[in-house]
């Protein structure tokens, strides 16, 4: 034998998510791939001096996690130690958050801004209990009066800060939000604390912007994260000009230069697939136009190793997002809310006009389109205009996708199904909120909501990402709230009939999402030939109670043949 395996795996449940889902109970690993699936006979042979065995004991072996909507650096930034941990379980009310900015305050230097993410009023006890009650400024100001206080909330919509940051951004009852956002004010007319929206940015032009090392830094606490979970690629969902006022720059250009020295310094332990940011959520079809041509004539298109790090698109915003009222949807939200009208007081059909133009523009340059929209009226305009794009300018395997469908109507999936575009739907946003969504949508809007079933059986294409920092990116949970359709806290079942099985959900996290990076003939699935991108899962996952799933340990992550997170020798 010329050449032995480095790696051996036996012993085990090998998930190939191969054509027909076949499992096997051995695999080799050569020179980063995969060169043996089958049986212990198959893999004998390549059993060197030098080759690690690896025995499973019944573990189970899958295709490295591919989580295809993360927002990496945003991730960093938002969790610890880089960031106050504020999301549920870790606090459950209002004043389990001022404790934490209380011990933020005694570790501060002096004037230092305390930061926090993840705060969601649904899991605050003083919110739950009286819905009229708010996070204030005075929740924070007790506990610093002295120190800037900024904390976000879970979904990145919201932003509650105390009286000191006020001051310091020059925001008080004479202020004016810009357009799409809000200052919620109280009966007095004085600021609560409270941002919304586009008037969020009144704070983020007020903090300076991350730095390189704070951007490293955050990345390569992200990059240890995913490893652990055995997440080997991970889809950045925009990165560009609009992205410099988003959380300091975290989704800004400069981001994309940082994950260029990391590949550059042999740090990217995942593989990254880029979506460029040119504009925002309320831009028009010419200003995209103008910033997307400025990017590509930047350069930004183009590294030196797409197999670990790749820009793939551009990132549209259709509308706005769920929670806050702002989908684009056919009827208004329950008591009121969005209904024909999306961002910016525009019609429907002024709205339908720009966002064509837009994809039009994208498309005929060559890029693979990731369209952020909600609400069922948005998910048909988006794929109907992703289809018009295509008729006008043919252009073989364009992949676009749609970025959450939440609302994905019948219509939508029938031309998704019909061009072989995706979805991109993020099922621990659905775990997290199904206990509060029948109050924005309604109880049969609520149950509908991200349609996994539905697409599954329509042909669609459908990946699953977290959107991390909006939730945790753990895929294990992801995976039981697909089969399982039950809420974060009460457990209540959100609409049984759009559960899928656990091999449907499996895919949508591997051969899927490797289908939306254009990568489906090279990595997705554990096959000869393909790279060794995998994640070993203690315990047998294919019989497992669903309900255990989010609890079975990660213990080994393989990228590229290399081991980035090794437990069993720990």
């Amino acid at each position: 034998m010329d050449t032995y395996a480095d790696l051996v795996f036996v012993g085990g449940r090998v998930v190939t998510v191969d054509a027909d889902f076949s499992v096997a109970s051995a695999l080799a690993v050569t020179g980063g791939v995969i060169a043996a699936v089958g049986g212990r006979d198959d893999v004998a042979p390549l059993i060197g001096p030098g080759t690690r065995v690896i025995d499973l004991r019944g573990a189970t072996l899958l295709p490295g996690i591919n989580d295809s909507h993360l927002h990496g650096c945003a991730y960093g930034t938002a969790t610890p130690p880089l960031s106050l941990d504020l999301g549920h379980p870790a606090v459950s009310s209002l004043a389990d958050v001022a404790d934490s900015v209380r011990d933020a305050v005694a570790r501060a230097a002096r004037g230092q801004w305390i930061t926090g993410h993840g705060w969601d009023t649904g899991y605050l006890a003083e919110c739950a209990a009286d819905p009229s009650r708010l996070p204030s400024r005075h929740d924070l100001d007790a506990v610093s009066p002295d120190h800037p206080v900024v904390l976000y909330s879970f979904s990145g919509h919201a932003t509650w800060v105390n009286s000191k940051a006020l001051e310091l951004i020059g925001v008080d009852r004479h202020t004016v939000a810009p357009p799409g956002g809000a200052v919620v004010k109280d009966d007095s007319g004085e600021p609560t604390g409270l941002l919304h929206e586009g008037a969020q940015a009144l704070v983020q032009n007020a903090l300076p912007p991350l730095s390189r090392r704070e951007r490293a830094d955050a990345v390569r606490s992200t990059l240890a994260t995913l490893a652990r979970l055995g997440i080997t690629s991970y889809t950045e969902p925009g990165l560009g000009p609009c992205g410099d006022g988003i959380m300091r720059g975290a989704l800004g250009t400069e981001t994309l230069d940082v994950y260029r020295e990391l590949l550059a310094d042999g740090e990217l332990t995942a593989r990254v697939g880029v979506l460029l940011l040119p504009t925002g959520m309320a831009s028009t079809a010419e200003e995209f136009a103008r910033a997307l041509t400025a990017l590509d004539e930047a350069g930004y298109t183009g590294t030196t190793d797409p197999r670990r790090l790749a820009v793939h698109g551009v990132k549209v915003f259709a509308d706005g997002i769920v929670p806050n009222k702002t989908a684009w949807m056919s009827e208004p939200y329950v008591g009121g809310g969005c209904g024909s009208l999306c961002v910016g007081g525009e019609t429907d059909a002024e709205r339908t006009a720009e966002i064509n133009a837009m994809i039009r523009h994208a498309h005929a340059a060559g890029h693979q389109l990731g369209v952020h929209v909600t609400g069922d009226r948005g998910n048909d305009t988006v794929a109907d205009a992703f289809a018009a794009a295509v008729a006008e300018h043919p252009r073989d395997d364009a992949r676009h996708y749609i970025i959450h469908g939440d609302f994905l109507t019948a219509h939508a999936m029938k031309v998704l199904a019909a061009h072989d575009f995706g979805v991109n739907m993020n099922p621990t946003i659905k775990w997290t909120v199904a206990d509060m969504e029948e109050d924005f949508v309604g109880a049969e809007r609520a149950a509908y909501a991200w349609p996994y079933r539905d697409a599954v059986d329509a042909g669609v294409r459908v990946a699953s990402g977290s959107d991390a920092p909006v939730t945790h990116p753990d895929w294990r949970q992801g995976v039981a709230t697909m089969v399982l359709r039950e809420s974060k806290a009460a457990g209540r079942v959100s609409g049984p009939e759009q559960r899928i099985g656990l091999a449907e959900a499996i895919r949508t996290y591997t051969i899927e999402a490797a289908w939306q990076d254009s990568a489906d003939d090279w990595k997705g699935s554990l096959e000869p030939g393909k790279v060794a991108d995998l994640c070993v899962l203690d315990g047998d996952l294919l019989g497992a109670d669903p309900r255990d799933i989010p609890g079975m340990p990660v213990v080994l992550t393989v990228v590229d043949g290399r081991i980035v997170h090794d437990a069993l020798r720990d």
